[in-house]
């Protein structure tokens, strides 16, 4: 019994938080992903800058601070362009739809995940992100309706009372 309520909890637990399986990253991470790109910048070696640039990217999306997020977000969408190899765009894709699921732009990234799986359509990783945005908006979408369903029942409540009082 005690393990089937524990079970219980911890399902509401991971209902209402989150209880997605993407990575955080830490400021130190960030700061460290920093260091390498101007390290990299000043040995004016090209393909060391771009490999940089992405741990920064990744770290920066990976964030618990917004600012952060919309960063690695404005860094990625403007190197998507300059992205000839189909693996570069792929993981640029991926490391932008991390970003939009983070700041809760959910249709931006489920679009961003479909062209991804447009390149490699068996991607476990680009699979499950797209499974853990699908479920948060079906979260999202049941939180909704039970708040607005409080809400209606709410002023149903005031109004029999209302009503109630009158007579």
């Amino acid at each position: 019994m005690e393990a089937k309520m524990n079970q219980f909890f911890e399902s509401v637990t991971n209902f209402f938080g989150g209880g997605d399986h993407v990575p955080w990253s830490t400021p130190d991470v960030i700061l460290g992903c920093e260091r390498e790109v101007a390290d990299a910048r000043k040995d004016e070696s090209a393909e060391r800058t771009n490999e940089s640039i992405m741990r920064l990217s990744w770290a920066l999306v990976h964030s618990r601070q917004q600012e952060d997020m919309q960063r690695g977000i404005a860094m990625l969408e403007a190197s998507l362009t300059n992205t000839n190899s189909p693996l570069q765009k792929r993981e640029k894709l991926y490391l932008l739809a991390v970003g939009y699921y983070r700041v809760g732009n959910y249709s931006r990234s489920m679009q961003l995940l479909d062209q991804c799986l447009e390149i490699a359509p068996d991607w476990r990783q680009a699979l499950s992100l797209k499974k853990t945005v699908e479920d948060r908006v079906t979260k999202d979408g049941v939180i909704g309706i039970g708040i607005t369903a409080t809400a209606v029942g709410l002023i149903a409540g005031g109004i029999a009372a209302a009503l109630a009082r009158k007579n």
